[in-house]
Parts: C-alpha cells; structure tokens; sequence
C-alpha cells in the first residue's frame, strides 16, 4: 500500500489549501485514514480523520476550519484547509490503519505566512 500526499505550499494567512492523499488501494480498505502535522520541534499530532463508516474526527485547533473527505472513485482523501493562521504551519502526512497496521505517506509542507 502506497500513500501519495500532495497539494502543500506557500499561502497568507486567511487563504486556503486542500491536501491530497491518493491510496494505491480501495481507501475502503482501511479502518481509519487522515491527516497528521508535524511543526517543527514538536511530535506529530492529529489534524482530523474518517473511519471507514464516515465518522469524521478533528482537533479543536481546526475544528470548523478543515474539513476531510474522500473519493471512492479516486481513492483519494483530501483535507480542505481554509481560513489558514500562521499556527497551522507545519509538514502535513496523510495517514491510514488496516489491520494492525499503519500506512503513511511522504510529507507535504504547509506554510502559512502572517
């Protein structure tokens, strides 16, 4: 299984990005997928994920903000980041469990200037 994560870059504060994560498999296939950061000097954390059933999943810090979604046809899971804040500056992986197991993808770097 293959993760591929795409869509990062430089944007002000207040603008928008939406991240890609496009599966080499069935996105269906796994029990959990979603987005994770990572700032510097700190761990990586939980920006907002869908279970296989559809049941969404945010941090507080972007709750209303962000929002994850997925394509069936594409494989594909997005994060639309809107109303961006310097804060949300960091390296954005995609993310996915199967099993046991824990899938990533390569990171796509967020930048948000003020």
């Amino acid at each position: 299984v293959q993760l591929q994560a795409s869509g990062g870059g430089l944007v002000q504060a207040g603008g928008s990005l939406r991240l890609s994560c496009a599966a080499s498999s069935n996105i269906f296939m796994f029990s959990l997928a979603g987005w994770y950061r990572q700032a510097p000097g700190k761990q990586r954390d939980l920006v907002a994920s869908i279970t296989r059933s559809g049941t969404l999943t945010y941090a507080d810090s972007v709750q209303g903000r962000f929002t994850i979604s997925r394509d069936s046809v594409k494989n594909t899971v997005y994060l639309q980041m809107n109303n961006l804040e310097p804060a949300d500056t960091a390296v954005y992986y995609c993310g996915a469990t199967w099993q046991r197991f824990d899938f990533w993808g390569q990171g796509t770097l967020v930048t948000v200037s003020s």
